[in-house]
């Protein structure tokens, strides 16, 4: 065959985050995966580059290994090109070196071992790039990678420079860059597949000898809205093969390493730190985004904006973690395992030992990048995505946990006594400048802000793998001024997940409710005497004290069965001076929280409405074992979905029967309770929908002062978790999760 005058690669990435529904898998794998196969496959002599995820590909070897079998043969045949990349698919710049070595190294065994495939390059997941990650990817065997042609424009390039591959180089180590064309993603499989052809003589025309690069997600041919009709039933993929076939005495189908073997680099190239261009737009701030949106209307017509455009860097992706605070508890929360493993392994003297293995497994699934960040799809708004996580870092915690115990004797402990049955620290566990304090025993681990409101923002309980404050807070997006709008496509259109407009429900706009704080437990709350629920629920009551967020002075306090957490702030409700102390008791081997609150210096006579939040999360709603209860034996008051409005009971119970969990929220004396679910409105593939994020109960109190002016309740949280449901804890080894 005669030199081609253009080469065409083509790198499919295929991925489902750890997390996501076995039937998720199960219909992406129908109406992409199998479906792209058996089309490509007769077209002998097309040539592609695959990358599927980790937690793919071990889902795919579990339910169909036959289509990994069928993945080996092309591989023998040269048909594929297996891509690598980190294990679990995270954001490379958000891990430590150590876990990007790990990852990395991990699959590309896996990949030769399952495939028999020689991996030379690497799929950088969402194509997030710093510079300093040339190392470490050169140092894990990988001599390529693909990356947008955004990244080179924001180095300089024009488009003229952008038909081939680049060396990068950090601290002396080399790494060969593609740009992938941002043209072919919206071409491909959305235009007709000449247009491609089309294009690709233009560019052959001009420069013959290039090489372009389509580089996008497997999922847009099958899974992403109406494309399986599109691609498959109308015929566009075999179209499209067809048309690449018939054009073979001058566009080749290449695969990234014959690209490699058989061109010489253009040149070398320094890139900046960057991902795709709608991704450096959605990590910007909500009220810069608008701004970018409206400055891209107004100059979409003007013939100097394309050239400006790419001059315009965008946001840093590093932001997600500041824009969701949620983002940033589960970076610093994956820091602290990943940390924790890195001792053990240090004091295990890198020798095998399993539960470490185990550990350091459910580490690199923790990591998978999905639930830390949100643009066109559900992202950190998706529980099940975010409850993943957490779950992966406590069965990391547990199996740590299990190991110190065997090797050390002791509970694992960080304090002055190394004894001790409850752990109990202080320290900046989430980076923000100021000391977090954690307490731990074998049931239960707490994480406490004192400067943020003296708030309890993590809850684990540990047999259940579960954190009960995975919550989220309801917030602004740019995306709700569509709901507001009413715009919504006929849903039977074709186009790009960033070009759809599709409302689930017509009263989505009914439910854009905003909170001005986090969503977490024990935020103390001055209401007026008469606040109604409904103002409450919807983020709109009247804050009247400021130690909702205010800092409180924290001491802990250590006996021999049990740690408490005392915290204190003086501060004033309606301009009215107080004080509160409220501290948290945790016992040795209990699931059991004292909780006690002390307010003084309430004036003679005067009345407070005083109210103590609490959040939990993972508990769906709607659903007929799941439900408020009270009484033993309990009584349902309605699913987690209700609103609750309790007046004069002692407890509140939270019933997850599928789950085997139950939570009781007692009071000494008697009380009103308010419950009701967050939900918020987000972006997802197949549109704008309600998500049902956590569950509120708010006990609240009209408080009076004794002579001393003085109030005070102690609550008692109990968390029972029943072990005959672990079995729907995720497995050790496999994912359950897809995007």
């Amino acid at each position: 065959m005669n030199e081609p005058l253009i080469r065409l690669c083509l790198v499919l990435h295929n991925h489902q985050p750890i997390g996501n529904f076995d039937s998720v898998f199960e219909q992406a794998y129908q109406e992409s995966y199998l479906p792209f196969l058996d089309v490509f496959e007769p077209f002998s002599t097309l040539r592609i580059s695959l990358h599927t995820s980790g937690s793919l590909m071990q889902w795919l070897d579990e339910r169909h290994p036959e289509y990994v079998d069928r993945l080996a043969r092309l591989v023998a045949a040269g048909r594929i090109e297996i891509v690598g990349g980190a294990y679990f698919e995270p954001i490379l710049s958000m891990i430590p070196s150590r876990d990007r070595l790990g990852q990395i190294t991990r699959y590309t065994e896996f990949l030769q071992n399952r495939l028999g495939a020689k991996v030379f390059g690497m799929w950088i997941p969402e194509r997030v790039w710093e510079s300093n990650l040339t190392s470490d990817l050169a140092t894990s065997g990988i001599q390529y990678t693909i990356l947008d042609d955004f990244h080179f424009r924001g180095a300089g390039l024009r488009q003229d420079q952008l038909d081939g591959y680049y060396i990068t180089e950090d601290q002396g180590q080399l790494l060969r860059v593609f740009p992938g064309s941002e043209k072919l993603r919206y071409l491909i499989p959305f235009a007709a597949p000449q247009d491609t052809i089309d294009y690709c003589r233009q560019l052959g025309e001009k420069r013959p000898g290039s090489v372009i690069v389509f580089g996008d997600d497997g999922e847009k041919f099958g899974t992403w809205p109406n494309t399986h009709k599109h691609v498959y039933q109308d015929g566009w993929l075999k179209q499209f093969f067809q048309a690449l076939t018939d054009n073979q005495s001058w566009l080749r189908t290449s695969t990234l390493v014959e690209a490699v073997e058989t061109s010489a680099p253009i040149g070398k190239i320094y890139l900046p730190d960057a991902s795709y261009r709608e991704m450096t737009e959605w990590a910007y701030p909500v009220d810069k985004q608008t701004e970018y949106n409206e400055l891209s209307h107004a100059l979409e017509n003007d013939p100097h904006w394309p050239a400006l455009r790419s001059l315009i860097r965008g946001g840093f992706w590093r932001n997600f973690k500041v824009k969701y605070p949620e983002s940033n508890e589960m970076y610093a929360r994956m820091m602290y395992v990943s940390d924790r493993l890195q001792s053990a392994l240090t004091s295990a003297g890198n020798v095998a030992e399993p539960r470490l293995d185990l550990a350091r497994n459910h580490l690199y699934q923790a990591q998978c990048n999905c639930a830390y960040w949100h643009g066109a799809f559900g992202g950190v708004y998706l529980p099940h995505l975010r409850n993943a996580v957490f779950s992966h870092l406590i069965q990391a915690d547990n199996a740590l946990r299990q190991w110190h115990q065997t090797n050390v004797g002791t509970a694992w402990s960080q304090d002055s006594t190394p004894q001790a049955a409850i752990e109990c620290h202080s320290q900046d566990f989430d980076f923000d400048g100021h000391a977090e304090v954690r307490m731990a025993n074998e049931q239960v681990s707490l994480w406490i802000s004192p400067q943020r409101g003296g708030q309890l923002y993590e809850l684990d309980l540990h047999s259940a793998a579960q954190n009960l404050l995975a919550t989220l807070q309801r917030r602004p997006e740019v995306y709700h001024e569509k709901i507001v709008a009413g715009q919504s496509q006929a849903s039977d259109s074709t186009a790009s997940i960033h070009d759809r407009v599709v409302l689930k429900r017509d009263d989505l706009d009914q439910f854009l409710q905003y909170d001005s704080r986090l969503r977490k437990t024990l935020v103390d709350h001055f209401w007026d005497e008469n606040v109604e629920m409904v103002d409450v629920a919807r983020g709109i009551a009247l804050e009247r004290g400021d130690f909702a967020d205010g800092a409180y002075r924290a001491t802990i306090r250590r006996k021999s069965d049990r740690v408490q957490v005392m915290m204190q702030r003086d501060g004033n409700a309606w301009g009215i001076p107080l004080k509160i102390t409220k501290g948290i008791t945790m016992l040795a081997n209990s699931s059991d929280l004292q909780i006690d609150y002390l307010l003084e210096g309430i004036p003679a006579g005067q009345q407070f409405h005083f109210g103590v939040e609490f959040n939990f999360s993972g508990l769906p709603d709607q659903q007929p074992d799941r439900f408020f209860a009270t009484g033993e034996p309990p009584v349902s008051l309605g699913h987690l979905g209700s609103e609750l409005d309790l007046e004069g009971h002692q407890e509140i119970q939270l019933h997850d029967q599928w789950a085997g969990l139950q939570i009781r929220l007692s009071a000494d004396q008697l009380t009103h309770f308010w419950g009701f679910p967050i939900q918020t409105v987000s972006q997802s593939e197949s549109g704008f929908e309600l998500v049902h994020q956590s569950v509120v109960v708010q006990p609240h109190w009209i408080v009076s002062g004794d002579d001393a002016g003085r109030w005070a309740v102690r609550m008692r949280l109990q968390l029972q978790h029943s072990s005959q449901n672990a079995n729907r804890l995720m497995p050790e080894t496999v994912a359950a999760g897809v995007v």
